[in-house]
């Protein structure tokens, strides 16, 4: 892009040397410490650090530009002077998106389950089509620039994932996405500190669906009590029930080594086989299945594509150890996903462990939700391991309704590694679970590490 086109994409004023309209960058950053030679630089304000401070760095390390809210009457190099350069970095990633006409793009949320969802989907279309995916946790107004900054035009496909815990960022951020399928997996609740209630997050989650592509599709959970009411926009909708448009049938979990199930519309009935434990996994096949579809992809592609699928780090995934078969979940909890996790526990053979610590952001009924959490998890398990001050509510629940469990309650993950040895047992399932901010990867590496 020409320095003329940003100006004109985020409404800047270009202050810069002569001819300078026509110079082109080839990279957008707004890490100072990732800059080189042909980059805009967009400096941000954060919490910690002022993107503005490191501007003259980046001139000497290549740049050709730089965003700045407040001009530099010193600078010889151009610069674009914005409002507000987090803005400008939107303004510009949407400008950008729309140079893409035959991109086909998929904008995924929900409550939970969004990155399971997006790398499901990644593994069915990559099978057929040059696809680019959300990278990590990049699913923010920050991220999720990053991610549009990344097309190429050998991309045919772009799954963006997009996250939210406030009224308004699904709008900004579906903004400049501009979803041609809208996939939003479940409305639990995630966020209610600031989402308040389910309908709440539903409002905000449906904030994609205005921005949707004329003759776009939104791919729903049909099972939803909410997602289900959806009637605003072309709709397909997935699941188990037999209302859906696609749904799963026979589904039989093959111990820790997959899922078999039947996936069924009004015209076909196909075997598949997912590597990964859980119903939710078998949903988010479905889903991706019926993406497939709509992008003409052949069925028997789609299928290679669910049995290649590999979930990463910390997404329910399976570690066998020397003593211990760990169910890595750690990455992030709310009371639905925990429960969903519980229950596929619950289902395998051998003693069931878990592992539970705080589950965030759920505002006033934090304590009632974590208690709800520990009832369910009495039912499931023979050994429950809690961590955390919220999650002494999960153990208090739990033992309450399930007197003879083996449960104990730590304050923080180093009281835990200092005693839980003395609580599992050889040979447990262990179920890793909690708030992102909990660090229970700290505990994965150490229960890996570990010879009982």
């Amino acid at each position: 892009m020409t320095l003329k086109e940003i100006a004109s994409a985020c409404g800047g004023r270009l202050v810069s040397s002569e001819n300078a309209n026509e110079l082109t960058i080839n990279d957008i950053t707004i890490d100072s410490r990732t800059v080189k030679e042909g980059s805009l630089y967009i400096p941000i304000k954060g919490q910690r650090f002022d993107g503005h401070d490191f501007i003259d760095q980046v001139f000497e390390n290549g740049a050709v530009c730089t965003l700045t809210e407040s001009e530099r009457t010193d600078l010889t190099k151009p610069q674009i002077v914005v409002e507000s350069t987090a803005a400008a970095l939107r303004d510009i990633a949407e400008y950008y998106r729309s140079l893409f006409g035959n991109l086909k793009v998929i904008g995924v949320t929900g409550s939970s389950g969004k990155t399971s969802t997006k790398e499901m989907i990644y593994s069915v279309l990559s099978e057929h089509f040059n696809v680019l995916k959300t990278e990590g946790n990049l699913n923010n107004e920050i991220g999720v620039p990053k991610t549009i900054f990344r097309i190429t035009d050998e991309h045919e496909v772009a799954i963006i994932e997009m996250g939210i815990n406030h009224f308004g960022e699904m709008t900004r951020l579906a903004k400049m996405v501009r979803p041609d399928i809208a996939v939003i997996t479940n409305i639990g609740t995630a966020h209610l500190e600031f989402l308040e209630s389910r309908d709440g997050i539903l409002k905000a989650k449906t904030e994609m669906l205005p921005f949707l592509a004329k003759d776009g599709t939104a791919v729903l959970n049909g099972d939803d009590d909410k997602l289900c009411t959806v009637d605003s926009v072309k709709t397909s909708f997935f699941g188990f029930g037999e209302k859906n448009d696609i749904r799963a049938e026979n589904i039989v979990q093959k111990g820790i080594d997959g899922t078999s199930f039947t996936i069924v519309t009004k015209d076909i009935r196909l075997n598949a086989f997912v590597p990964a434990l859980g119903k939710h996994m078998v949903m988010n096949a479905v889903a991706a299945f019926r993406i497939s579809e709509l992008l003409g992809m052949p069925a028997g592609k789609a299928l290679e594509g669910i049995s290649h699928f590999k979930n990463i780090d910390g997404r329910f995934n399976v570690i066998k150890t020397d003593s211990f078969t760990l169910i890595n979940d750690c990455y992030n909890a709310n009371p639905d996903s925990v429960k969903a996790s519980l229950k596929v526990i619950g289902t395998l053979p051998g003693r069931k462990a878990a592992v539970l610590a705080d589950m965030k952001e759920l505002g006033e009924d934090s304590e009632k939700m974590h208690r709800e959490t520990g009832a369910f998890a009495a039912e499931c398990l023979d050994t429950l391991i809690c961590i955390g001050p919220e999650a002494l509510f999960t153990y208090e629940e739990a033992k309450k309704a399930n007197p003879y469990l083996k449960a104990v309650h730590y304050n923080n993950n180093d009281e835990a590694k200092a005693d839980m040895l003395n609580i599992l047992e050889k040979s447990d399932t262990v179920l890793i679970k909690g708030s992102h901010s909990m660090n229970l990867s700290e505990i994965t590496s150490f229960l890996k590490e570990t010879c009982i």
